[in-house]
């Protein structure tokens, strides 16, 4: 049953319409033929990293299901999303939730943060057939977010390790961190893991040992392991830092521009470029050189410049 929403507007099911893959491609309006161009651009940027590194990277594997399961589907509207965490993730989840839940939620905001963030709100594409899964690869429109690798590493070090409530956090990461890298650790510190400091933070992201023992916690993995742009072909990347804009141009591209926008939100709290150069000031240059290698292909694939405050080595 297709319900209308308060908007009056059906947001469910665009069959007969042209899809966002053709909208961004072919654009019907002026408008959206100039911003096209910029995520040309984007894309471009992308396509010629993957290539100039593909030879470090010769063994190119094949997707598993399990890499997958960062794309939310929406069917309806023939759009995938990758989720990055920490670039708008709840926001954009709250906003694929009113996209597919056909008129069950019309409005964004109205969502709790930690309800878009249950796994069964949203179809990953993981969860349908290796056929079902390439056709939808080839015909959906697929997009990201992304955001300077280095504030968005900052954001989930503050989000993870300097709040209380982050209790899991502490207890998974925190207590093995100040185990490993903290000489003379007291007790207390290694059985809650409640005070990591960011640079006991850096050295275990660059801890040979980590990097063999699991994969990184999504919240600091890179956009290149969780979202695979070198396989999967994004047909539009958007960044934190033009949040707004590109989010409403996706939505534009779905045709629900006229009644759905982006939620915007003034964040205090926000980790900005100031308060990522203090928190880089006490790690050493040979850390900040390694640190900038992990991260280095987020660096260059999404035209983030070398940060002015790194003394690299």
């Amino acid at each position: 049953v297709m319900r209308r929403n308060p908007f009056g507007m059906d947001i469910c099911c665009r069959k007969g319409s042209r899809s966002p893959l053709q909208e961004l491609y072919n654009p019907s309006q002026v408008s959206l033929s100039n911003t096209a161009i910029l995520h040309q651009i984007r894309r471009d940027q992308v396509t010629d990293t993957c290539r100039a590194n593909s030879v470090s990277s010769r063994k190119r594997r094949v997707l598993t299901p399990n890499d997958l399961k960062h794309l939310v589907v929406d069917e309806d509207h023939e759009m995938i999303y990758c989720y990055v965490p920490k670039v708008a993730c709840t926001n954009w989840k709250r906003v694929m939730m009113v996209l597919t839940g056909r008129g069950k939620y019309s409005d964004p905001m109205e969502i709790p943060a930690n309800e878009a963030h249950v796994s069964s709100n949203l179809k990953t594409l993981n969860q349908y057939s290796i056929p079902e899964i390439n056709h939808r690869l080839k015909n959906y429109m697929k997009f990201l977010f992304v955001r300077e690798p280095f504030e968005r590493l900052v954001s989930a070090y503050r989000n993870k390790f300097t709040q209380k409530y982050n209790t899991s956090f502490h207890k998974r990461y925190g207590t093995k961190i100040v185990r490993r890298q903290r000489k003379n650790a007291t007790q207390e510190a290694l059985r809650k893991g409640d005070d990591v400091k960011f640079e006991e933070f850096v050295a275990y992201l660059i801890d040979p040992h980590t990097q063999r023992e699991e994969p990184f916690n999504e919240h600091w993995q890179t956009v290149y392991s969780l979202c695979h742009p070198c396989h999967i072909h994004y047909d539009l990347i958007g960044k934190y830092e033009t949040l707004e804009e590109d989010s409403n141009y996706v939505l534009q591209l779905a045709g629900v521009g006229n009644y759905l926008k982006f939620p915007t939100y003034a964040k205090s709290t926000r980790t900005t470029d100031e308060m990522t150069t203090e928190f880089f000031q006490n790690i050493s240059s040979e850390h900040q050189t390694q640190l900038y290698e992990v991260y280095k292909l987020d660096f260059l694939m999404f035209n983030y410049s070398v940060p002015s405050y790194l003394k690299l080595e």
